[in-house]
Order: C-alpha cells, then sequence, then structure tokens
C-alpha cells in the first residue's frame, strides 16, 4: 500500500473555471480518508486526478514515492469504483471480477484463487454465475468493489459509490466498505456528498466548497470545533442553528437580533466592536427547561413550539424564536404542544462563534 500527497494542485479548466483552487492533503498510508462537500465542489475532480482520467494544471500529486503527474492511469497502480458501478452487463460476476487479471496476463490458477477470495469477502460465492441485471443494487456495487479488490492496488479511490442505494442497502455497504478497510488496512480516498457517510466511515475528513479546501480533521472534532460557518453549517443533521447580530456588552451581555435577544456569557464582549457576529449552537444542545427548576450556569430563551416530530429514539422540536425556525433534537419524553411557549437552555460552553463577516470562527 501507499499513502496519496497532494500539494497545492489545481485544476483549471478550458472555458477558465477553477475547479480545484490548490488543494493539499495527504491520506496517510493505510487510512480511509474522506472528501465531503456540495455539488461542484471539487471533490469528484480531485479523485479523477488522483487516477489520471483528469489532467493536473499545477502542483505535484505523489502516490507513495512517486511524483505521478504525468503518469499514465494505468502506471499508478490505483482502482476507483465508480458511483455507476461500471459492471459489464453480458458478463457474469466471475468475468467481471476477472476482467481486470486477465487483461494484466494473471495466470489462470492466481486468477481463480484471487477472484474466489474476493468473492469470498464481499460475500458473492452464490452469485458468480449471475449476471449483473440479475443481482440487487448491493450485490452489484459489492461486485464493482471486488473488481477493484482483486487488482490488489497501491490506493482505492471510491467515488460516491453508494449513492444509487436506497437508505438500508447504503447503511448495510457503509458497514461493508468499513469492515473490508479494517480487513486489508488499505489508502482510502473516499468520495461523497453525504455528511453522514464521511462522518460515519472516514478517519479524517477533507471538507470542500467552491474548489477549495474549508478544514482538514477528524470527524468529532470538525463536528465540535468548525473552522468557519460553512463547515459548522453543513456537517450535522439537522444542521447547527445560527443567530445572527451584535453584541450587546454590559451586565447582561447577549447578542440582539434582528427580533429578538439572546443572552450570552460575559466574555461575549470582546467581541463587541465587531459589526456583526453569528452564534451557532446544535440541535442537542438546545433542551426545555424544567418548569421552575434551578437553570444552573445554563442561559436561556423564549420561544413557540412550531412542530414535533418524533422519530422513534428522538424528536425534533421546531421551534419559533425572534420569528426565525430553529430545530432542537430531544430525547423522547412528555413534550410541549405546537403553539405553546417553552423555555430552552443552552450551556454557554457549547456556543460556537464566526465572524459574520468572514465567517471564520472567532477565537
Amino acid at each position: 500500500m501507499a499513502g496519496v500527497r497532494l500539494d497545492n494542485v489545481r485544476k483549471v479548466f478550458e472555458n477558465g473555471h477553477v475547479a480545484v483552487g490548490g488543494a493539499s492533503f495527504e491520506a496517510a498510508d493505510g487510512e480511509l480518508l474522506a472528501l465531503v462537500g456540495p455539488s461542484g465542489c471539487g471533490k469528484s475532480t480531485i479523485l479523477r486526478m488522483i487516477a489520471g482520467l483528469e489532467g493536473i494544471t499545477s502542483g505535484e500529486l505523489r502516490i507513495g514515492d512517486r511524483r505521478v503527474n504525468d503518469l499514465s492511469p494505468r502506471d499508478r497502480d490505483v482502482a476507483m469504483v465508480f458511483q455507476s458501478y461500471a459492471l459489464y452487463p453480458h458478463m457474469n460476476v466471475y468475468d467481471n471480477l476477472a476482467f481486470g487479471l486477465r487483461l494484466r496476463g494473471t495466470d489462470p490458477a492466481s486468477l481463480n484463487s484471487q477472484v474466489r477470495a474476493a468473492a469470498a469477502m464481499l460475500g458473492l460465492e452464490t452469485v458468480l454465475d449471475h449476471k449483473p441485471r440479475q443481482l440487487s443494487g448491493g450485490q452489484r456495487q459489492r461486485v464493482a468493489l471486488g473488481r477493484a479488490l482483486v487488482r490488489n492496488p497501491k490506493v482505492f479511490l471510491l467515488d460516491e459509490p453508494l449513492s444509487n442505494l436506497d437508505a438500508k442497502l447504503r447503511l448495510g455497504m457503509r458497514t461493508e466498505i468499513a469492515k473490508l478497510h479494517r480487513r486489508l488496512g488499505a489508502t482510502m480516498v473516499y468520495v461523497t456528498h453525504d455528511q453522514v457517510e464521511a462522518m460515519t466511515l472516514g478517519q479524517r475528513i477533507v471538507v470542500l466548497n467552491a474548489g477549495e479546501i474549508q478544514q482538514i480533521d477528524t470527524p468529532m472534532q470538525l463536528y465540535n470545533e468548525p473552522a468557519n460557518l460553512f463547515v459548522a453549517g453543513f456537517l450535522g443533521s439537522p444542521a447547527m442553528n445560527f443567530f445572527r447580530g451584535h453584541v450587546i456588552a454590559g451586565p447582561e451581555p447577549g447578542l440582539a437580533c434582528s427580533a429578538g435577544f439572546l443572552p450570552l456569557p460575559a466574555n461575549i464582549s470582546r467581541h463587541a466592536a465587531l459589526p456583526e457576529i453569528v452564534v451557532g449552537v446544535r440541535p442537542e444542545d438546545l433542551r426545555i427547561a424544567p418548569a421552575g427548576g434551578d437553570l444552573g450556569q445554563s442561559l436561556c430563551i423564549q420561544a413557540t413550539v412550531e412542530s414535533v416530530e418524533p422519530v422513534g429514539n428522538e424528536v425534533f422540536l421546531t421551534v419559533n424564536f425572534a420569528g426565525e425556525e430553529r430545530v432542537c433534537r430531544l430525547p423522547p419524553e412528555q413534550l410541549p404542544e405546537p403553539g405553546q411557549r417553552v423555555q430552552l437552555q443552552y450551556a454557554s460552553e457549547r456556543l460556537r462563534y464566526f465572524d459574520a463577516q468572514t465567517g471564520l470562527r472567532l477565537i
């Protein structure tokens, strides 16, 4: 296996569009690194540049200790799994798995051994004589993974491999990919627009937007300590609640919003000179205050319940504060009714502050 390193890699298309504006990161040997971001952010372009399917405008790309900018795809020793499976419909599963090995001139005995080992690893032994049309979506995706697996490449590249599957199959295949990675100890670069996939699979995550890297870190560090407004809003479902306004310093400090006041801790006064800031709080950090209970060090606001959405092990509560909707994630317990006024409490240490003009996190 080998790591992958990008040093200020750029991709500018002939029409002048900057698809990737100077990406620098490293997928360590044996690491599963996820690239995540909205459509058009450049994540698939980066993957295609690593595979050699897209030219590099500038910068350096290394796989292991080799500079591969000008190497053809076949000489890079990488295997790519596509969103569309890309299986040969006229071949059965065995022949789809064996196709790449035959092209490389692998001897029949070794070929058979590698194909059957990959099939056993992916639970495909009983469908080796089936054509792709006879398979479920999850089985087709496992064949696509198996075709990459039998080649024993230095690096696996996965381009939104689960986006064509339904929710239940996606969950199952996420588990399969995670187990496969642990078993192989392989270097994997995994592209997805789904932040849940990125958070559950990636040992580290590269968050991209508009061709620029926003932040690189472990899943929980990104979730708890986002570097800017984009990362804070992109990671998390439901998304982080944002309150925009200017700081009011004094004995009762807080944020003056368009139609309300958000109480804040005393140390917010250091940001009073900024014309506008954004305060973020995760849905699970907004709680209904107990009636007549001691709030302790918590702060609170008054809001009106708009809707209650029970989803089994948790409940999403949409409330109206200052004319804008906010979302709370609560445990399943006795809940208020729509239209009811509630007091929401939040701990000051769970708040995150951002410069409204630059979007950057405030320290």
